[in-house]
């Protein structure tokens, strides 16, 4: 667990600029509150120096305003009665009706007991709240404090765009001296903490207090940046592509040393925020998840790396799971989304088949054709089967010189009409895979040269494709996302 343990305003002198704080809270109204409870109060107010476990206001993160809502454990372990949640609710709304971000610092042992029932019910309101906050298209970030547990953990410590959590702290819906008191037994250790949510892909990152005000930063950098009027940039020049063999591409694209996303981002990307797992209990390292800018045009990323797809751990159902969690952010935030496809295939495995892998495909196929948001794919590498098609259908569709896209591998063609593996480049040609034959059929919109080779000029390679991206997101923001119509007519 974390060793110190910061008062809300505590947290707020660190993450806020010097002297922007200002509060919105007025005296909590208690209602129906007895004498022994409000000795209670009394007393937990001059423990915590807050008139309640939650304060709201504004202020500014690197000169940006932002609203806040912060949890005050020293009051009554943070719990949530009707007050603090008229506090909380207020807060949001106002901060919904400001138009401003929202930065939330929960810390709370969860429902006050004290008040119970009516407090518990409190949730529905607090969420209720975030949702319309969400569904104006605000950001809503969560830092999760040592501890954050029960009704909070469950209602807006769990609704954010992007969460992050305290080292070391306890985050978990039963608190574990609750589940000792119920089953008298400990709970298991090392269950109910932000490293190994972070694990489970429930959370986006564990960072110190330190780093909180830098990661909303960039978060935010990507999150409020402009959709529309973004200074024009010059159409990049589109290379000739000569007449590359269709064997040839599939052998460049499986070199271990062709860049991959995570080269990409790193050459490419104005801004990058990793985000991880599906947060439900989901993470698989053959997906990245970020948040980027390319240039000015900002975006949700969501790319298959081929660094994390091994013979041990191919892609398998939860990526896919993690994939339409990224393109229900893009749309819950405006964004445009970009899919980026490079596998070696989907997983073929008892696992994958129990864990729903063809249901997962067919429904990213149905949420990207649908989305409402507009979308890119780019074609980087290998395109093996349906875990490739998954992130095909776009508004525009980008290919590198070398990418192509196959029902299976060739060798697994070759296997099937063959039922050997020496057919394999004759498959390969005689399928049109290669995106030079997919460009022809309208299913590919343009090709990115690769002089000869990406994996001979990974930082110029990936320098072009990121000025094809920036050019191609801003011309999307400004047009909007096509209809379903639009995105299968290239496939006729």
């Amino acid at each position: 667990m974390t060793s110190t343990r910061l008062s809300a305003h505590q947290l707020i002198d660190l993450v806020l600029d010097d002297r922007s704080w200002a509060s919105w809270d007025t005296p909590p109204a208690r209602r129906d509150v007895g004498e022994e409870y409000a000795a209670q109060l009394a007393a937990a107010a001059g423990k915590a120096g807050t008139d309640e476990s939650v304060i709201t206001g504004e202020g500014r993160i690197r000169d940006r305003r932002v609203a806040v809502l912060a949890g005050e454990f020293g009051f009554l372990a943070g719990s949530i009665g009707r007050d603090a949640a008229d506090r909380l609710v207020a807060g949001i709304e106002r901060a919904t009706a400001e138009g401003l971000p929202l930065l939330a610092a929960p810390i709370s042992g969860g429902t006050r007991m004290q008040e119970g029932t009516p407090a518990f019910v409190q949730m529905v309101r607090i969420s209720a709240a975030v949702a319309a906050h969400k569904n104006a298209g605000l950001p809503y970030l969560v830092y999760l404090r040592n501890p954050t547990t029960g009704g909070v953990m469950a209602s807006w410590g769990s609704l954010g765009h992007v969460t992050v959590a305290e080292p070391g702290a306890l985050t978990g819906f039963l608190g574990p001296r609750v589940y000792e008191a119920l089953y008298s037994r400990p709970f298991p250790e090392g269950v109910q903490t932000a490293e190994n949510l972070h694990a489970h892909g429930i959370i986006d990152a564990v960072l110190p207090p330190e780093a909180l005000a830098d990661i909303v930063d960039r978060a935010l950098n990507i999150l409020l940046a402009p959709r529309h009027g973004i200074a024009a940039v010059p159409d990049p020049v589109d290379d000739p592509i000569p007449d590359v063999d269709t064997w040839d591409a599939v052998r460049r694209s499986r070199n271990p040393e062709r860049p991959g996303v995570r080269r990409l981002l790193k050459y490419a990307a104005t801004d990058v925020v990793p985000l991880n797992g599906t947060g439900q209990g989901e993470a698989d390292p053959g997906l990245l998840i970020a948040l980027a800018r390319f240039g000015e045009a900002p975006c949700v990323f969501l790319g298959q790396d081929r660094r994390g797809q091994t013979t041990d751990h191919p892609m398998g159902p939860g990526a896919l799971r993690e994939a339409r969690r990224g393109m229900h952010l893009a749309v819950d935030l405006g964004l445009p989304l970009v899919t980026v496809i490079d596998t070696q295939g989907a997983a073929l495995s008892k696992e994958a088949e129990e864990g729903g892998l063809a249901g997962e495909i067919a429904r990213c196929l149905a949420d990207l054709v649908t989305l409402e948001a507009p979308t890119l794919c780019l074609m980087l590498g290998e395109g093996n089967g349906g875990g490739a098609l998954t992130f095909l259908p776009a508004d525009r569709v980008i290919a590198a010189q070398h990418a192509w896209l196959s029902p299976l591998p060739p060798e697994g063609a070759s296997a099937i009409v063959h039922r050997d593996l020496d057919h394999a480049a004759e498959m390969a040609r005689s399928q049109q895979v290669h995106v030079i034959g997919l460009h022809q059929r309208g299913i590919v919109d343009r090709i990115v040269a690769e002089k000869p080779d990406a994996a001979e000029e990974p930082e110029e390679f990936c320098h072009r494709v990121g000025g094809v991206l920036e050019f191609e997101l801003a011309r999307l923001l400004d047009s909007g996302p096509g209809s379903p119509a639009e995105r299968t007519a290239r496939y006729l």
